[in-house]
Order: structure tokens, then C-alpha cells, then sequence
């Protein structure tokens, strides 16, 4: 990429494709020494267009969170109850399995007292508001909805995390432990909404 095209887009865009090109570790492996190299620039040109690597950080974290927001918002429109939490877990293995860099970058929380964190924390509030949405039809207390979404976020980045790190060795097929993983979620779940 010439230098007479970088913009804060085009280092994202770049950062991004590192990411993607990285794998599981792409997020955790970014550095401005790479994204320079990979736009053919200096690393001191980048400071122009992006603050640091944590602002950079937090620019991929965003379009990665936007991006299987989308994906889980496309996946449960139209369903409710089981029906829907079950297209939400595939939905967030699908975009794991397939942008595996993007996954790990969409896993960073922001802080909520920093406004430099401000549309990353906008971003992670509408994913919530998106596995909110679909967990309404269990109808758990309110007071148990955080619960609920913390322990399916929970769920699936395990079992994902372990798969992409080749950590099931077992013959066994893996989406048929995936489904059994998503019943059994959804057993816990309409037992919490019982129990309440």
C-alpha cells in the first residue's frame, strides 16, 4: 500500500487482515512494527492516523464485535426460545471457526470509565442487547438476565477456544459435542428460569 493512501481505514483495514492472517493468536500477536511492514511505511508514519497500538487494538476489537454482532443478529431474527439460542451459539462457532483472529479481538472488554473506549463499548452493549434479546424467551428474572448472558458467552468461547487450539483429540465428532454442549446449555437455562 503506498504511503500517499494510508488513512486510520486503511491501517485498520491492514491491522485486520494481520489479524485474520494470524489465526487464534492474530489479535494477540498485532503489533505497529507488522502493520507498518504489511503498509510498507515506517512505523512512526502510523502515529498520524492511529494513537498506539492499544488505540489500534481497540479499532479492530469494535469492527470485530460489530461484525459477530451481525452475525448473531442475522442468524436469530425470527426465533425465540431454544430455537434461537441454539442458531445464536452456531452462529458465534461459525464466526469463531472462520475469523479466528476477529473472535479473539471481539473478546476484549472495554472500560466503561475510559472515553477512549467509548464505541467499543457501545459495540460490546449492542452484542449484549442482541443475546439479551434472544434469552427473553426463557423469561428469566431480570436480575438473572447478566447471569444468563455471562454464562452462554461463557459456554461457547470455551468450547470454541478449545477447538481452535486443537484441543479436542478425542475421534469423536465434534459437531455432535457441540449440539450436546448447546442442550445442555439450554437445560441449565430453563432450569435457572424455573428455579426463579
Amino acid at each position: 500500500m503506498p504511503r500517499a493512501g494510508l488513512s486510520r481505514g486503511a491501517v485498520v483495514r491492514v491491522a485486520l487482515d494481520l489479524v485474520d492472517g494470524g489465526g487464534p493468536t492474530g489479535f494477540a500477536d498485532l503489533t505497529l512494527a507488522k502493520v507498518a511492514a504489511q503498509a510498507g511505511v515506517a512505523t512512526p508514519s502510523l502515529y498520524k492516523h492511529v494513537g498506539s497500538l492499544a488505540a489500534l487494538r481497540r479499532e479492530v476489537s469494535t469492527v470485530a464485535v460489530d461484525e459477530l454482532n451481525a452475525a448473531m443478529t442475522e442468524a436469530t431474527v425470527g426465533l425465540s426460545g431454544p430455537e434461537a439460542v441454539e442458531a445464536l451459539a452456531h452462529a458465534m462457532r461459525g464466526f469463531a471457526r472462520s475469523r479466528p483472529g476477529r473472535w479473539a479481538a471481539a473478546q476484549a472488554a472495554p472500560d466503561p470509565d475510559d472515553p477512549a473506549d467509548a464505541a467499543l463499548s457501545a459495540a460490546a452493549d449492542r452484542s449484549v442487547r442482541t443475546v439479551a434479546a434472544v434469552l427473553r424467551g426463557f423469561d428469566l428474572p431480570e436480575a438473572r438476565t447478566v447471569d444468563a448472558i455471562r454464562s452462554v458467552r461463557a459456554g461457547v468461547h470455551g468450547f470454541v477456544t478449545l477447538e481452535l487450539a486443537g484441543g479436542f483429540r478425542l475421534p469423536q465428532d465434534l459437531d455432535a459435542s457441540f449440539a450436546t454442549h448447546v442442550a445442555m446449555m439450554l437445560a441449565g437455562l430453563e432450569r435457572v428460569a424455573q428455579d426463579s
